[in-house]
């Protein structure tokens, strides 16, 4: 499994969304459950399943899901693997 889909298959499971309805353009206008306290659910899981710790300028800096690519990036995690 890519990384990529790993990241897709995480953020389906937190704000409970089928993974077709999620692409990189998704943000919190297009997920309902995209709200303040599933954020931070998913940033926990994010940082546990990629071994990463993010900081609070990299959180506040999320507007859609390209947006947590970019950080995980940023963080060398391969999300082509």
């Amino acid at each position: 499994m890519k990384m990529s889909d790993k990241l897709y298959n995480i953020i389906s499971r937190v704000f409970s969304v089928s993974i077709d309805e999620i692409s990189d353009d998704s943000g919190p206008e297009d997920i309902e459950r995209w709200d303040s306290f599933n954020a931070l659910v998913l940033v926990d899981e994010l940082e546990s399943e990629f071994s990463i710790q993010f900081t609070v300028a990299e959180i506040t800096d999320v507007f859609k899901i390209s947006d947590i690519k970019r950080h995980l990036r940023n963080h060398g995690v391969n999300l082509d693997e």
